[in-house]
Parts: C-alpha cells; structure tokens; sequence
C-alpha cells in the first residue's frame, strides 16, 4: 500500500444489530436473485394508530419477510399482522379486531443509480451491512387500519337526543321535542 493512501474503511451503520426490526444483509449484496425468508414475533413500538383504533404498545406483529436482492438494492417484501384496538366511530362500542398489511419496499444500495438518483428522503437506503424495516412495517400498518373503523358496517349509532345506540332502542324510537316559543301555549293546554 502506498505510504500516503488510507485504506478504503466500511461505512459505519446506524442501524442497531440487535433491533428485532433490523436485518443484516450481507449475504444478499451485490448478488441479484439472492434472498432469504423471516419469520419473526416483534413487539409493536408506539403509537402504531389513532386515538379511535391503534395497535396497543407492546402487541406482538407477526413478521413474514421476504429480502431479495437485486441489481439497485434490497426488495423486501412480506406481511405485517397485528391486534387492533379502538372504538366504533358511530357507538362508540369497544373493536378487537387484527390487521394483515402488505409490504412492499426497495432499500438501494448507496452507490446505486437509484440512491444517487434520489433524494435522500425518497427512498430507504441500505445501511452499511443492515436494513432497518421499522418505519416500512409502521407505515404499512397505520395504512392498513381504517379511517373511521366500525363495529360491524352497518352500525346506526347512537341517537342524537339521548345518546343511547340505536340498535338497542325499538324501531319506532322518538323523542318529542317542544319549541320554546310554544312553551306558553303548552302550559295553557296542561291547566284545563
């Protein structure tokens, strides 16, 4: 080696090895049609949803992923399960309920034309020797969850006047309501 040259050193990655959302990715790189399938149980993080359904902190989301490598980077792709829980947006009832979501998503590789051709916001980036899917399987989820969820789809409610559901109430459930400016009139009818 020459006397003023430095030795070509690995990038250093960010990614945390022992994250249970982090995949080394070695044995796929640079060697297209290469892949290797997970199985994995991970704890859900934080606010994974809404104030009316989210996945509960600490939930168990079963991983099936799949990481192949092509000629721009790492594809991984693979389905999120996850237990919901939330409100009705209609009764306000309690939903149990679980969440299956697609993933689809490339890592490029940080030489490639794909890497040097976006921004860095645009695309996940293979770091160093890892990939980190975190941010991917929380964004598949938040997605997969409704907007307003349901507890089953033709849910009517809950009655404007007394707020009890309407499934509950009979058919014919009515609340009669006297205009003010009437009141006078009314009372006059209640005297006789």
């Amino acid at each position: 080696m020459p006397e003023n040259s430095t030795p070509k050193s690995r990038r250093h990655s960010t990614a945390d090895p022992s994250s249970p959302f982090v995949f080394d990715v070695r044995a796929l790189q640079r060697q297209p049609g290469e892949l290797r399938e997970f199985r994995r149980s991970v704890l859900a993080p934080a606010a994974l949803g809404s104030d009316l359904i989210a996945v509960p902190e600490g939930a168990s989301l079963e991983l099936d992923i799949r990481l192949e490598s092509v000629s721009e980077g790492v594809l991984v792709s693979g389905t999120v399960a996850a237990p919901v829980l939330g409100e009705c947006g209609r009764c306000l009832d309690e939903i149990v309920d679980q969440v299956d979501a697609s993933i689809v998503e490339l890592f490029a590789f940080r030489e490639s034309d794909t890497a040097e051709s976006t921004s860095e916001d645009e695309i996940y980036r293979v770091d160093g020797d890892y990939i980190d899917i975190e941010a991917v399987v929380r964004d598949a989820l938040v997605l997969g969850l409704p907007f307003t969820p349901l507890c089953r789809p033709d849910c009517r409610g809950l009655c404007s006047e007394c707020g009890e559901r309407l499934d509950d109430l009979p058919d014919d459930h009515a609340h009669t309501t006297l205009d003010p400016r009437w009141a006078g009139l009314k009372n006059l009818i209640d005297d006789k």
